[in-house]
């Protein structure tokens, strides 16, 4: 079971990134995926998710309406596209697969490797 996230970079604000989470050793169609970002020093947190099936998505508050997470199960990957991108949105940002929905890391079962996002003028 692997998990890679890529398309991290260095932007300026207002900039946009799409970032990829490409999995293997199992079906994306069983799993919901979740995107997390961690700053050192700071709990990891969960800036959206989409369901397994339909495609429910979440996020949280602070990436409503900049952020947008979509699957291509076909090609076993999971976007987050970013955009109007905040200094604050600097992180390394990861995904982590469950069978549910989740909003803490500890409820999925796999998490892979991240990618750093910097904003910064």
């Amino acid at each position: 079971v692997q998990l890679q996230a890529s398309g991290g970079g260095k932007v300026q604000p207002g900039g946009s990134l799409r970032l990829s989470c490409a999995v293997s050793g199992f079906s994306l169609d069983d799993y919901a995926i979740g995107w997390f970002r961690q700053v050192p020093g700071k709990e990891r947190e969960e800036v959206s998710c989409i369901s397994s099936s339909v495609g429910r998505t979440l996020y949280t508050d602070s990436v409503k309406g900049r952020f947008t997470i979509s699957r291509d199960n076909a090609k076993s990957t999971v976007y987050l596209q970013v955009a109007s991108l905040k200094p604050e949105d600097t992180a390394v940002y990861s995904c982590a697969a469950g069978t549910m929905m989740a909003d803490v890391i500890s409820e999925y079962d796999y998490l892979g490797q991240g990618t750093q996002v910097t904003v910064s003028s």
